[in-house]
């Protein structure tokens, strides 16, 4: 028999290899899919959290205003030491403390008091704590700046 073309064996093994590349490619392609629907939960995830966080904001900033209003009972501490806890558990860290370096990224000024012989902006009053989760800014401190005189140069 005198046959045109390849032998069989060879026609099956180029099948072959182009089944399996087809099957590489398939399964790289459903890996990616994985990974990106992972990402993509997780960011959900993380987002949601954070709307929680902030939500949550104004009842640390009513602990606090009352905090600085007078000593708080017995009973409202400790709600107020478990909210914290657990805020601080899921990853919400406060910031924002007196003296510390102004930085325009995580301080909001809300006024600026001149000190004729500062080097340089620092926190003097904190009137509302930031709060971060990582190094996600959830909300700026919102605070009184100390510090030289702005330069007014035209």
């Amino acid at each position: 028999m005198n046959r045109s073309g390849p032998p069989l064996c060879t026609e099956l093994r180029r099948l072959l290899d182009e089944r399996t590349a087809d099957l590489q490619r398939v399964k790289a392609e459903y890996d990616n899919y994985r990974r990106q629907v992972r990402r993509d939960r997780m960011a959900v995830r993380e987002v949601a959290a954070e709307n929680v966080l902030r939500a949550l904001l104004p009842v640390l900033d009513a602990l606090e205003g009352a905090r600085r209003q007078e000593a708080m009972t017995a009973g409202l501490q400790a709600v107020a030491d478990v909210l914290e806890a657990q805020l601080g558990s899921v990853g919400l860290e406060p910031f924002g403390e007196e003296g510390e370096p102004f930085d325009p990224l995580w301080h909001e000024a809300v006024t600026h008091v001149v000190v004729p012989d500062a080097d340089r902006l620092t926190c003097s009053e904190i009137l509302h704590r930031g709060y971060r989760v990582g190094d996600r800014l959830l909300r700026a401190a919102r605070v009184t700046v100390a510090g030289p005189p702005p330069d007014l140069r035209p």
